[in-house]
């Protein structure tokens, strides 16, 4: 029964979630939808490779073991990279099709949510702790 649960130190995700905003803003200003892909790519290796290659990075600026961090349950940010994944592609293809609205709705919703989780609310876990209750209940009644 000692089962380890995966975690991801937080400043880790900490470091994931500015560059999502950041870049999101970076792109805002300069109308160059290209400094969404930094996020994008980043986030779609992290899925599906296991390697996200800003956390990554950022692991080398660590000062302490890893497991000395706050732990950031890995599943719940595996959830919360698909929701950016998809905004941060519905807006990039948005901006790229010279669709503007879409890419500013896709855009706006990934880093007010990420910003938002900066700040302490994490609305992905939010939305995972519903879609588990719904399961739930549905799977009871």
């Amino acid at each position: 029964m000692d089962e380890q649960v995966r975690s991801i130190p937080r400043p880790l995700v900490r470091t994931n979630q500015w560059v999502i905003v950041l870049s999101v803003l970076v792109t805002w200003l300069t109308h160059q939808e290209w400094f969404l892909l930094i996020p994008l790519i980043s986030g779609l290796c992290g899925l599906l490779f296991q390697f996200n290659p800003i956390m990554r990075f950022a692991k080398l600026f660590l000062r302490r073991n890893p497991k000395e961090y706050i732990p950031e349950e890995w599943g719940q940010q595996q959830f919360n990279q698909k929701i950016a994944v998809i905004c941060l592609a519905l807006g990039f293809i948005g901006f790229l099709l010279g669709w503007n609205i879409v890419g500013y709705i896709f855009t706006i919703l990934v880093a007010l949510a990420a910003f938002i989780a900066i700040l302490g609310f994490c609305i992905g876990c939010f939305l995972h702790y519903q879609w588990k209750q719904y399961k739930y209940r549905r799977s009871n009644s």
